[in-house]
């Protein structure tokens, strides 16, 4: 063992000088890096862990509002849908209402229309039964003074 010292030159002072340095430093690099860098990767995988967590319930509560808002969707197309046919058959029930107001119009303006063409023709019958015996009267007058005229020639 002493050839193996003399050999590689070992002194046993300085490898326990060594040892000590190794000691100190490995201490000093222990307390003042190992421990913080072990903290600080402690809190980042508390981080990264409670970042998965967050992740994985705000999935699940995006996969909750999405199916809400597919059936807030669903529930507003059909309320459309019925109100669009609601709308539908008012304004059909309107329309026959005022096509039906209309022909009730028209059925009355031909009636006024007829019993004034009625009232105009019973006037012009009249006007003309006056006129004709008026005509008539000035026709036998005529007559009758021609005959005059025709008795009073010798």
């Amino acid at each position: 063992m002493d050839s193996i010292i003399s050999t590689f030159h070992i002194d046993w002072k300085i490898i326990i000088a060594q040892a000590v340095n190794f000691g100190v430093v490995f201490t000093v690099l222990y307390i003042f890096a190992l421990k913080p860098l072990n903290k600080l990767m402690q809190e980042r995988s508390e981080k990264i862990s409670k970042g998965v967590e967050d992740a994985k319930q705000n999935e699940e509560l995006l996969k909750a509002c999405r199916a809400d808002y597919d059936e807030v969707i669903k529930k507003a197309k059909n309320e459309a849908y019925v109100f669009s046919e609601k709308a539908k058959k008012e304004r059909e029930i309107e329309k026959s209402a005022s096509i039906e107001n209309t022909k009730k119009e028209v059925e009355a303006i031909i009636q006024n229309g007829k019993k004034m063409m009625e009232d105009e023709k019973v006037k012009m019958v009249e006007d003309a039964k006056k006129e004709i015996v008026s005509l008539t009267m000035l026709a036998t007058e005529k007559l009758i003074s021609s005959k005059k005229d025709l008795n009073d020639l010798p």
